[in-house]
């Protein structure tokens, strides 16, 4: 039998627990022995629940025991957090997080902890919540040369995007619903603003280079400033608005890694995901396009990646997950020489202006949008940027185009 120790019995910690339990005999049927939840630490009582019996609140009862060979790390932050992940796997135990901000800031630290100490440090639930990525890119597509990764990476976001499309709402108001239906926080500062999908494109463009990318460094929009007049004006052109989160390979050993709104056409893989669904867009270069999809957050999808990990672990004790993720930091190159379109709105007073800094184009109309929109030519985006700059108080807003 092997011990499991569950940290935060929060959404998912819970969640966890329920998986295993639910799924017992298949768990335990792949895992090649029983696994069995020993201990679940949280700061507080759960009186009432049945598994109030396994809460403690001290971490040294897990570290301290021997017979606990996995902890599953799903309490968030980088405080205790990474405190006692640094300390499991110090004494040998396997640890399986969902914890993205840990990940992206220390995955190069605790990946390399976990070898020295002959354990696992698995995170397949920290990107793609229940979409498998993490274990494709490190084993199904190791041959492969990865040369972009796009995904739509936050729930919340594009739950936000889909219902401002479909009822031709503002974004305060869409937000205002779905913090009401619990799909975002009361502060939801890191999912609109984009902090949240930063840090899971950090992880992935690691995992792509090979060495690890700073989330600080990578240029991040959110979609605060998307209107229900985009929408009307982008299904006029038969396109839609997604915050992309973006990796790319501009030269040997350099990316280029971003978060934005885009437009994209009908004919882009990830224009069909809409709502709390999230999907990864992956090119490689020898097996071209491929992509996962699915429910990129929740309770049960998450856990159910989390005790993926687990089995994993308890198939292959004693051994350490080979992951190409250096500590050595990715070159990352700013974002000013990427070329490609923009879509622009000005004020009506601001067309004879916009025509002059971007050449007489063809104008974008929708009922109900004001002011003169159109799409640019390929532009770099330095370059946009201090055409932009002079429209002043006549510009209106701007979205990058991903052809």
């Amino acid at each position: 039998m092997i011990q499991v120790a569950v940290l935060g019995y929060g959404t998912v910690g819970s969640g966890v627990v329920e998986v295993i339990e639910r799924n017992k005999e298949l768990v335990n049927k792949k895992s090649g022995q029983e696994l069995n939840v020993k201990y679940i630490l949280d700061l507080w009582d759960f009186p009432g629940d049945p598994y109030e019996h396994k809460v403690i609140h001290d971490f040294e009862v897990i570290v301290s025991d021997p017979e606990v060979k996995i902890v599953c790390e799903v309490m968030g932050g980088v405080g205790a957090a990474y405190a006692f992940t640094k300390r499991a796997l110090s004494a040998g135990k396997s640890v399986c997080t969902s914890n993205k901000e840990l990940v992206a800031a220390h995955g190069p630290e605790l990946l390399a902890l976990a070898r020295e100490n002959h354990c696992h440090y698995l995170f397949e639930a920290s990107v793609g919540g229940g979409i498998p990525i993490i274990r494709p890119l490190n084993d199904c597509l190791t041959a492969e040369r990865i040369e972009t990764i796009t995904g739509i990476l936050n729930g919340t976001t594009n739950y936000i995007l889909s219902k401002m499309e479909n009822e031709g709402a503002d974004f305060a108001a869409v937000l205002k619903k779905a913090q009401e239906k619990g799909y975002a926080e009361q502060n939801p500062e890191a999912d609109v603003e984009g902090y949240d999908a930063c840090r899971k494109i950090a992880i992935l463009s690691s995992l792509m280079l090979g060495k690890h990318v700073d989330y600080s460094k990578i240029y991040t929009e959110g979609i605060t400033k998307i209107t229900a007049q985009d929408f009307a004006l982008a299904g006029k052109m038969g396109m839609s608005i997604k915050l992309l989160a973006m990796s790319k390979e501009v030269g040997e050993g350099k990316a280029m890694a971003m978060v934005s709104p885009c437009l994209i056409s009908r004919e882009h893989p990830l224009h069909m995901v809409n709502g709390v669904f999230n999907a990864v867009f992956v090119r490689g270069n020898m097996l071209g396009d491929s992509m996962f999809y699915g429910r990129g957050a929740g309770k049960l999808p998450t856990a159910s990646a989390v005790v993926g990990d687990v089995i994993e672990c308890a198939r292959t004790q004693g051994k350490s997950n080979i992951c190409f993720w250096d500590a050595k930091e990715a070159d990352l190159v700013s974002i000013d020489e990427i070329s490609r379109r923009f879509f622009v709105r000005v004020s009506d007073a601001g067309e004879s202006q916009a025509k002059e800094l971007f050449g007489d184009l063809e104008p974008v109309r929708a009922d109900g949008a004001e002011g003169f929109a159109f799409l640019t030519e390929q532009l770099t985006e330095k370059a946009f940027a201090e055409k932009y700059a002079q429209l002043g108080e006549y510009a209106l807003g701007r979205i990058r185009v991903e052809d």
